[in-house]
């Protein structure tokens, strides 16, 4: 049996709710490793560097693009967010499920790249509930509001790419199903290729007598 990690790829809508969704998966769960993500934005309150995110500048993250130091890379909103791929690859081979909170452009580029990871959609249950909590943040203008909900729109065309949606309405319900489908994921064929091969050789040698 295949014992290697996933690498899992949650995207969602801004103010879908996936940080504190992979927050309490991690809390919750001790199957996880959480990629930090390398981006040129500035940190915000309470962020810390080498925890929520390493924070550089650009020249930074074109060097790091340029010695191919990411799994994925993308430009959101006027900055670069990517992968940093080693730590990402060491924490596979130890058997954990990696967890990478990431946009839609970079998560296409992780399917394409590692056809085997597991993509991952978190949306409130409606738009309007969408609305609603973009507004109840109170941390951003109207006018910030209406930019991520036209920038919703253009990530809702890119729903059915993903293997799974997660519907995040109620918190704790919401965690135990992403865990289930993680789990589940772990025992499709295409991740028990090992297995596969290894039931086929056997069956094959007994079906001869040997």
């Amino acid at each position: 049996m295949n014992n290697n990690g996933i690498l899992v790829v949650i995207s969602g809508f801004s103010g879908a709710g996936k940080g504190t969704l992979v927050k309490k998966l991690l809390a919750d769960y001790d199957n996880y490793a959480l990629s930090i993500s390398m981006t040129t934005r500035k940190s915000r309150e309470g962020e810390e560097d080498g925890v929520h995110y390493f924070f550089v500048d650009h020249e930074k993250f074109e060097k790091t693009i340029a010695e191919d130091g990411l799994l994925e890379y993308a430009s959101y909103c006027g900055n670069y967010y990517g992968t940093p791929k080693a730590y990402v690859e060491e924490m596979i081979s130890k058997g954990k499920d990696v967890i990478l909170e990431i946009e839609v452009q970079g998560a296409l580029q992780i399917k394409k790249k590692y056809p085997n990871s597991l993509l991952l959609f978190v949306t409130p249950p409606s738009a309007q509930n969408l609305y609603d909590r973009l507004k109840g943040r109170n941390t951003e203008t109207e006018e910030q509001i209406n930019k991520r909900i036209s920038r919703a729109v253009e990530e809702a065309d890119w729903i059915e790419k993903y293997d799974f949606l997660v519907i995040n309405d109620t918190l704790d319900e919401c965690v135990k199903n992403l865990n289930d489908m993680i789990t589940a994921a772990h025992y499709s064929p295409d991740r028990q290729q090992e297995l596969i091969h290894k039931l086929k050789e056997d069956l094959d040698l007994i079906s001869k007598g040997e």
